[in-house]
């Protein structure tokens, strides 16, 4: 094996270390404990005799793994005698489970609001609007859940909330942003979900998918109270999007200051039990088992794609240059992608954007004894069937024989094509978690 593919087999392996950590079943699992006659969800105890049901619902594209925890955590005396439930997730995480229904809330690469979620949403509210004091009910969030649990205000439709989602994501909008919008413009983000929760008996387990763990935005905050006014989601809107871009009915809806404020709702204990920090820490131990100095630009790194593929490739250069130790440079967030207008096709996401402008960066260089690997934790970058894209000497020098030119790719961000003529496509299916992405640059200046 030569030194590229060794690097590239290592920074997979550091990848992958940094997604099993954060794996939703383990993690749910270590939130419910069934002792005697007490189950505890998140530390607080319920007598089982007293319960009459356990209730499940929820939304995200850790959804499937979480739910599996669930039933692995309660066992199948409890799960046939008091469990049932409905989460939203991806077509493509849709499988059997023992009492807990998955629902397909989008077709798999497809991360926008459709009819078949709002289905979902409609069932999970008849469900949680059912609860009495004597049941238990556990919502599973997960970062994806505001495509997978959609419920337009009324005065708007599910037009009207995609085309508002498609305009922001294509001009660049962070996901805080985002979700504030979506939030205004929701009959169950922003707390209402957990408004129509009939039992005080209540918890939510929330894999993070965003930067700083902000409970009210992940997922748009469907079990946390609004802390955002319609004002600021307007001021947002304003600044992205011209009037007639957006239809009129959304454009009331959030001119609208005498919106009735959201329904009181019972105390909710909302638990993060995973995040990004999580994952990078697994990923340094698996580097440093391998053999490589490490550092770590932490979780909360955002800004443009390219911006960052660009950065970490001149930081990789220069470390090459410093040697002479094996090093690895982690770094965690979620940058955006501002599209360009253009009407030729393409196809592509984050991840693969940054690892194609590294590719630049390094065309010349030949990226050799580098390697940068950047991929979304959930197996799932942008409309793509790809967790995101890695560079290095083998990735360049093929893609030179074919003669690819990646500024012309990245130039219409067009970057599944450039990748998937290279080799350099990173492929692993649904992880059924989600922390945002996670990058792996390795450095061996002593090759």
């Amino acid at each position: 094996m030569n030194n590229a593919q060794q690097l590239r087999k290592d920074a997979i392996a550091i990848w992958k270390a940094g997604v099993a950590a954060v794996d939703a079943t383990k993690l749910v699992r270590e939130q419910i404990e069934v002792s005697g006659d007490t189950v505890r969800v998140a530390g607080k105890s319920h007598a089982i005799h007293n319960i009459r049901r356990i209730v499940v619902v929820g939304a995200g594209k850790a959804g499937a793994g979480m739910a599996r925890g669930v039933e692995d955590a309660l066992g199948p005396e409890l799960c046939e005698s008091k469990l049932k439930g409905l989460v939203s997730v991806p077509a493509d995480c849709v499988g059997p489970l023992e009492k807990i229904k998955l629902h397909a809330g989008r077709p798999a690469g497809v991360n926008e609001p459709r009819a078949e979620g709002v289905q979902g949403t409609q069932r999970i509210l008849e469900i949680v609007g059912d609860l009495n004091d004597r049941d238990i009910c556990v919502v599973l969030i997960s970062g994806g859940g505001s495509a997978l649990m959609p419920l337009p205000i009324d005065g708007i439709t599910l037009e009207d909330k995609i085309a508002v989602t498609k305009l922001l994501a294509k001009s660049g909008a962070p996901i805080e942003e985002l979700n504030t919008v979506r939030k205004h413009l929701s009959g169950i983000k922003g707390g209402k979900l957990a408004a129509a929760i009939g039992t005080p008996h209540a918890t939510a387990l929330i894999i993070s998918d965003i930067v700083g763990n902000p409970l009210d935005l992940i997922a748009s905050g469907p079990t946390v109270a609004d802390r955002s006014t319609r004002a600021e989601a307007l001021t947002i809107l304003n600044r992205y999007a011209e009037r007639n871009a957006i239809p009129d009915s959304v454009w009331e809806i959030l001119e609208d200051d005498e919106a009735a404020p959201t329904p009181h709702a019972h105390q909710i204990i909302n638990q993060i039990i995973g995040e990004n920090g999580t994952s990078i820490a697994a990923a340094k131990a698996e580097a440093v088992r391998r053999g490589y100095e490490v550092d770590s630009l932490g979780s909360d790194n955002v800004g443009f794609a390219r911006d960052e593929g660009v950065r970490l490739a001149q930081h990789a250069v220069q470390r090459r240059a410093a040697g002479p130790n094996s090093y690895c440079l982690l770094s965690g967030g979620e940058p955006v992608v501002k599209l360009a207008d253009t009407d030729q096709p393409r196809k592509g996401g984050r991840n693969q954007e940054l690892a194609l402008a590294a590719a630049i960066e390094l065309w010349d260089d030949g990226a050799e004894n580098i390697c940068v690997l950047s991929g979304g934790t959930d197996g799932e970058d942008g409309p793509t069937d790809a967790a995101g894209a890695f560079i290095d000497a083998g990735v360049i020098a093929e893609a030179k024989s074919q003669q690819l030119d990646p500024a012309t790719f990245l130039e219409i961000n067009n970057s599944y094509p450039f990748f998937e003529n290279a080799g350099g496509l990173l492929k692993t299916g649904p992880t059924h978690t989600n922390v945002m992405d996670l990058r792996v640059v390795l450095v061996d200046p002593s090759s």
